[in-house]
């Protein structure tokens, strides 16, 4: 158990492990299924119809690599034995709310809701910085240079934006209390929706952007655009900050629908 070992470079390298793997599944696996086995047959939902070469797989695999050495190394920092005394870890769920096993599902879950909530609520701020006019071209065009993205760029980061990327994670380490099977399931979870919002495919039914719930859900025709564009939608998981302030970009919803409506051909 990652709690038991005390050895700084033994922890990052199963970390770094872990987030390549977990990375190369969920991305690699969503690669093959729509830009191989059903290319074809899903090509009406292909958001931009044109396809990257395969120098931009490369680049995205290749920057997505460097992110995770810098993530492995923030996380391996912050459950070291000298600095894991002042994080909210637990090896169990009952240490934070007893053994009733009722309260302790209903913590498990509403804990990684609000991680997700919190990382929510950050990406967009730390979002909208990176895409001032004098940061952009130094640290996050990097990102944007995949303006035709894959699943593969889910984590395609210039080391500056990786590093400030993941600061949520001593954020959340500090102040929530949890486990690190909560903690792995949150970070399961970003890699699983960054990678559908990259996919460059739309995957949700026609509508779902006028749904009561679908309307504050991000899609990847959402991010798709953001990364065409650069100037609009900064969400991740949500579509409600975007809504809030007024950056959703104008024709999202033309767009989604064009894409959403298209008829398969074969």
């Amino acid at each position: 158990m990652l709690l038991d070992i005390d050895n700084y470079w033994l922890t990052w390298s199963l970390l770094m492990t872990f987030l390549s793997v977990r990375y190369g599944v969920i991305a690699g696996v969503f690669f093959l299924w729509w830009y191989i086995v059903r290319r074809e047959k899903w090509a009406h939902r292909k958001i931009q119809t044109k396809y990257p070469s395969a120098q931009d797989y490369k680049r995205e695999v290749g920057y997505s690599l460097m992110t995770f050495i810098i993530f492995a190394t923030i996380a391996a920092a912050v459950y070291l034995p000298e600095v894991r005394p002042y994080t909210h870890v637990h090896r169990d769920v009952s240490e934070i709310v007893g053994a009733n096993t009722a309260l302790q599902a209903a913590y498990w879950l509403g804990g990684v809701v609000v991680m997700l909530f919190v990382h929510d609520v950050y990406f967009y701020a730390m979002h909208r910085i990176v895409h001032q006019k004098k940061i952009y071209p130094i640290v996050h065009k990097v990102h944007h240079t995949s303006h035709n993205p894959t699943p593969f760029a889910a984590f395609a980061f210039h080391p500056f934006e990786a590093l400030t990327e993941f600061l949520i994670f001593p954020v959340i380490a500090f102040t929530i209390p949890h486990t690190i099977g909560m903690i792995a399931t949150w970070l399961g979870m970003m890699t699983f929706y960054n990678a559908y919002g990259h996919l460059g495919f739309e995957l949700y039914p026609k509508d779902f952007h006028k749904h009561w719930l679908g309307k504050w859900i991000n899609t990847s025709v959402n991010h798709n655009m953001h990364h065409k564009y650069a100037t609009s939608n900064y969400g991740l998981y949500t579509l409600i900050w975007d809504r809030m302030f007024g950056t959703v970009h104008a024709k999202y919803d033309a767009i989604f629908e064009e894409v959403s409506a298209r008829k398969q051909t074969m």
